[in-house]
């Protein structure tokens, strides 16, 4: 079952956060072979407002995986809004894992 979390995001800024998979014990999950993914949409059904959120694994390790969105696309992001999101890894056999889903809440620019 995934994690969830809730984050904030200021439209047209740069957005960065960062989480860390932890295996069934609460331990960081290796992450070595292992890609991510992360898309974002203002509603499970919606076509129409699909985002893709950059995903980094810097240190496999440590299990972290970065995520972020430029200002430009933070500006195009409707707002206020809450769009709902997920983050996959993939191992390198192919199997796809849902470590993280919630709420992204757009602040408006001014």
């Amino acid at each position: 079952m995934a994690a969830i979390a809730n984050l904030i995001v200021e439209q047209g800024a740069t957005f960065s956060s960062s989480i860390t998979v932890k295996d069934s014990d609460g331990n960081a999950l290796d992450l070595t072979g292992y890609t991510a993914s992360a898309k974002m949409a203002l509603g499970y059904s919606s076509t129409r407002t699909r985002t893709t959120i950059t995903t980094t694994i810097n240190e496999p390790t440590t299990g972290v995986v970065a995520l972020s969105l430029t200002a430009d696309q933070t500006a195009a992001l409707d707002a206020p809004a809450r769009y709902v999101y997920d983050v996959d890894i993939t191992a390198s056999d192919s199997t796809v894992t849902r470590v993280i889903e919630g709420i992204m809440t757009i602040r408006p620019n001014v």
